[in-house]
């Protein structure tokens, strides 16, 4: 490797420097790049601004705009680099429109470089693209920072390879051939990566630390610690024990759930005495590349894909160079179903193995046939997949940001094709744009695309990759096919970053419309219905027993877990297939749910996100998150919700004041008490009012609170048992004064008067931009002074579900209330409660928020944070790059060839993948659970449909004829049989659908020709015994 080094030493082109090789950069840092945050949000909450600049200043070569080119191209556009130019010298084809979703029929005789240009250009105008239609030389390569080469052959990949592996040039060579792929990296000789997966520190709250040899610290326990042996931390906030905050990084051992070992001998160092957080230490990593030639011959670790196929890579390693040698010598790839070339190709890796240093390679030999006779097809679905993988692999390389590749991936989807090779006449092209995938698949299967009806719902970000490949694809583009797309919402600007199929001027659209349209311009023949329904119980006369029972695939493309259960309902009902995936940031994961053959979505489920007690939220906070959710809490309280409340009292006083009254609680009277501070003591008519209201409520939130709750527990406080109140994991608090030459208050106090003025429909005037001005008139408004109180009752219970009530009798309290507001009841008035938006910057919202969490930060001496970080938390912002979306919709859409050709489980895979390490893990789906009784087997996907105007004594007769006694017949959350209540026995010759109607007060709709039951049983022995639901078909 240092010989290869020292000859590539002398290819550096006179006065230039290596671009890689600087580690103030991964591609040429720019520090005042700015970043588009409102745009880029998504994005910025997986990256970080640092790393974004850096990926700002990257100029990137995409040599082969093929499918695959144009995948990895648009996904590094979305990122935000600086250039992307589009290296080709081929014309476009019709096989390109197999997987080309910016070519059309009209393009065909075009440079590809320069037919999709403009399209491209649109993704992102902040992204320079431009198109090369000249050969791929050292030349031209040695003006970027990132080169990406598709479909270039070995011999000219290995000597641009050792041009950019000399000259600080990051090389990937990335490679589809049918349902196999080949990616290599190349980023040079020192390469540093500045995060390695990604993920936040992990910390922890020090509860106390053991002095001596080996130094124990203890943390409270509230979480799990999640420090890994080997990991380094550093100390902060430790009171006493000063040499451990100023140690360097420490390294972790015996890590225990709450507790672990410090490789550290204290014994000397000064006594602990209190606090302290522990935090892990992510340090830079430092990798070396081997250049392509090198790395051919000692290709080192392989990235597995599926852990089925530990030996594969290996193989596909020494299949791939044959596969070149093979496209050198006949001037063509191995042409579809050739037994002779087959051959030909299985020859040349048997020479290979042979020869090959190391270990011996297994040769299978059905994987070498298959890699001969689809390696021709260039298949949309692999695009997705592998341009997202490589897409991913450039932001890396330009920014420093995740482990990349080290160096060779070589993945297949050989389940997704038939059991045997088809006959070359089925893989024949047809003139076709499918031609491509009907040479993997034959035309058999593309006729079964062609007339499929399939229903995705969802358009957004997944939403847009699905619908381009299905148009790719043919998916619905023929025969009865049909493609039903459903979205209930509307374009943001902050989609564009990921959701490819929208445009700047498509904001405020339907999604589903505007994604529908785009997809119909990919394919003219996709025979596509676009609806802007919510697919949930409220739509299902829209989504009724017909739409769903017509249905051959439905595919999720959504974003919350209840539409996603939902959904699967609905699918274990009919029984039709779900292709369901889901991405966060870098992290994606997909899984095939098949009629009989696997379990359904809802069969697992994610543990519930654990929430903060109320007390810590309200009293005793001790990290920005905690901060941010009661600033969130705040704003809907006071702008949305209490003025929503105020509405409905001036609406119809009688009738609130009634339904109070009639309440007469601790609840009705804290509402109460918030609809008359809106409306009569923080009433407002004029915005100078509302800067005042918003002093008040700087100096009530975070001066008087906290110097009651000083009062009430002072720093020296102890509890019943002796110890100090203020004990990690609580922070003792300090008031704040309002300052109007601190930015920080000026500009809460700014945000707050405007939206108080908003609430009250007071007009704001031009001044209300001068924050200055805003703070001068805060700081001048009279505030009362501090009287501490006694007997305040602040709680402290962290299994409270709310704060302490005030004190005094709510019976009174509300007549109170009530006449306060009969007395200024203003006839006509509304207020205007505020939405949270966290897409809009200008609206003044997150200023709101973020000002509050940074004041009540500053009141617990945690760290603040800026506008984007409290956007991210507060705003509940779901971490999404367009690569990682690309990704998983490609792995699905190989999951859905597997569909239509009705392949077994075994063939069928559920993936999660972590872009930001690699890792892929892919396994077989988990089969449904059964049960068994006598010679019946049945699963959740079975229903038992019985036929006619059934009585209950027909039911319970049905049943016992199989053996079963029926006890129970429920319909929702009814009862209508029960053996155990004497008058049900009347019920007995009534017949079942008049039950359903008249007890369970269900109306069965006219197009429905059944009704379902539950029907609890128990067999011979008297055991009860899990039986599927029940239809009685009465129509």
């Amino acid at each position: 490797m240092s010989k290869r080094s020292s000859e590539n030493t002398q290819q550096v082109l006179p006065g230039k420097r290596s671009k890689m090789s600087d580690t103030t950069m991964a591609n040429g840092v720019d520090t005042v790049t700015e970043i588009d945050e409102d745009l880029h949000s998504r994005q910025l909450a997986v990256y970080g601004k640092e790393s974004m600049r850096r990926m700002a200043t990257a100029n990137v070569l995409v040599a082969g705009v093929t499918g695959l080119g144009v995948e990895a191209a648009k996904n590094v556009i979305l990122a935000g680099v600086k250039s992307v130019t589009l290296q080709d010298t081929a014309s476009c084809t019709l096989r390109d429109l197999s997987s080309h979703f910016y070519l059309s029929e009209s393009d065909i005789g075009k440079n590809r470089a320069e037919a999709c240009k403009a399209q491209l250009q649109e993704l992102n105008t902040a992204v320079t693209v431009s198109a090369a239609p000249v050969p791929l030389t050292e030349e031209l390569v040695a003006d970027f920072q990132v080169v990406v080469a598709v479909d270039v052959p070995l011999e000219q990949a290995i000597r641009i390879d050792s041009f950019c592996h000399a000259n600080g040039i990051a090389f990937i060579r990335a490679d589809i051939r049918g349902v196999f792929a080949s990616v290599f990296c190349d980023f040079g000789p020192q390469f540093t990566v500045y995060d390695v997966d990604g993920e936040d520190p992990h910390t922890g709250i020090v509860a106390g630390i053991t002095q001596g040899p080996t130094t124990l610290v203890t943390c409270v326990e509230d979480d799990r610690l999640e420090f890994q042996d080997g990991e380094l931390v550093v100390f902060t906030e430790v009171v006493g024990m000063p040499e451990l905050a100023a140690s360097k990084p420490i390294r972790v051992r015996n890590c225990k759930p709450h507790s672990f070992e410090l490789e550290l001998d204290s014994a000397e160092f000064q006594p602990y005495q209190r606090g302290g957080i522990v935090t892990q230490f992510k340090p830079s990593k430092e990798l070396a590349f081997k250049p392509l030639a090198a790395s051919l011959a000692d290709p080192g670790e392989f990235l597995l894909t599926d852990f089925a196929k530990m030996e594969r890579p290996a193989l596909l390693h020494l299949a791939f160079q044959a596969l070149d040698a093979f496209a050198v010598r006949h001037g063509r790839l191995p042409a579809p179903g050739s037994r002779e070339d087959g051959d030909a190709l299985l020859a040349a890796v048997h020479e290979l193995a042979a020869s090959a240093p190391g270990p011996q390679v297994e040769v299978e030999e059905q994987v070498v046939r298959w890699l001969a006779s689809t390696a021709s097809g260039q298949l949309n679905p692999m695009a997705a997949m592998i341009g997202g993988f490589v897409g991913q692999e450039v932001v890396k390389a330009a920014s420093g940001k995740f482990h990349p590749l080290h160096q060779w991936l070589y993945f297949d989807s050989i389940e997704s094709l038939p059991a045997e090779i088809p006959e070359a006449s089925q893989l024949a092209p047809r003139g076709s744009r499918y031609d491509d995938q009907i040479a993997v698949f034959g035309a058999e299967l593309q006729a079964k695309l062609a007339a499929a009806r399939v229903f995705l719902v969802g358009a957004g970000a997944l939403g847009c990759e699905f619908l381009k490949n299905f148009a790719l694809m043919g998916v619905a583009s023929a025969g009865g096919g049909s493609l039903t797309v459903t979205d209930d919402d509307t374009i943001e600007r902050s989609n564009l970053s990921r959701q490819f199929l929208f445009r700047d001027w498509d904001i405020g659209s339907s999604k589903s419309g505007v994604a529908g349209a785009a997809a119909r311009r990919i394919n003219p023949d996709l025979r596509l219905r676009a609806l802007q329904n919510r697919v949930s119980p409220e739509t299902e006369a829209v989504f009724d027993d017909a739409f769903w029972g017509g249905l051959d695939l439905v595919v999720n493309a959504l974003d919350n877990v209840n539409a996603r259960l939902y959904v699967d309902s609905r699918c274990v009902y009919f029984q039709k297939p779900l292709l369901e995936s889901g991405t966060l940031g870098p992290k994606a994961n997909t899984q095939a749910v098949i009629p009989g053959l696997t379990e359904n979505y809802g069969a697992s489920r994610d543990p519930p996100e654990k929430q903060a007690p109320m007390c810590t939220l309200h009293s005793f906070p001790h990290n920005i998150h905690h901060c941010l959710t009661y600033a969130r809490s705040e704003f809907e309280g006071l702008l949305e919700k209490t003025p929503a409340e105020a509405n409905a009292f001036l609406a119809d006083p009688e009738k609130y004041i009634a339904s109070v009254r009639s309440a007469s609680d601790a609840a009705a009277r804290e509402q109460l008490e918030r609809v008359t501070e809106v409306l009569v003591s923080e009433h407002c008519t004029t915005f100078e009012e509302c800067i005042a209201w918003a002093r008040r409520k700087f100096q009530q939130q975070f001066h008087d609170r906290i110097a009651q709750l000083i009062f009430t527990f002072p720093e020296d406080a102890k509890t019943s048992t002796g110890a100090l109140f203020w004990s990690a994991p609580k922070r003792f608090p300090k008031p704040l004064e309002f300052s109007a030459s601190d930015p920080a208050h000026a500009q809460l106090a700014q945000a707050a008067a405007i939206l108080k003025a908003q609430v009250h429909g007071i007009p704001i005037p031009a001044w209300a931009t001068d924050v200055g001005r805003v703070a001068d008139i805060a700081a001048a408004t009279p505030i009362e002074p501090f009287v501490a109180k006694e007997g305040v009752k602040i709680e402290t219970d962290p299994k409270a579900s709310s704060v302490a009530h005030a004190m005094g009798s709510d019976e009174a309290a509300i007549e109170a209330n009530i006449a306060k507001l009969q007395a200024s009841i203003r006839p006509g008035t509304a207020l205007q409660p505020i939405v949270f938006e966290k897409d809009n910057d200008a609206n003044f919202h997150m200023q709101f928020i973020a000002g509050v969490a940074n004041m009540r930060a500053r009141n617990y001496d945690i760290p603040e944070v800026d506008k984007l970080q409290a956007k991210l938390i507060a705003g509940r912002i779901i971490p999404a790059i367009a690569t990682t979306t690309a990704m998983a919709t490609g792995l699905v859409c190989l999951e859905l060839y597997k569909v239509f050709r009705g392949a077994p489980l075994e063939a069928y895979r559920n993936t999660f993948a972590n872009l930001a390490l690699p890792l892929f893990a892919a396994a077989e789906p988990i089969p449904p659970k059964h049960c068994a009784f006598r010679d019946m087997r049945w699963s959740l996907w079975d229903r038992w449909m019985l036929e006619g105007d059934l009585t209950v004594q027909q039911v319970l007769d049905w049943f016992r004829e199989k053996g079963l006694e029926a006890y129970s017949i429920s319909c929702g959350q009814s009862l209508l049989y029960n053996n155990l209540f004497p008058k049900h026995k009347e019920r007995m010759g009534t017949r079942m659908s008049e039950l359903v109607q008249t007890i369970a007060k269900q109306t069965i709709p006219e197009n429905r020709r059944h009704f379902d039951v539950v029907v609890a049983c128990e067999d011979e022995e008297g055991e009860d015994l899990d039986v599927p639901l029940v239809s009685i078909r009465f129509r």
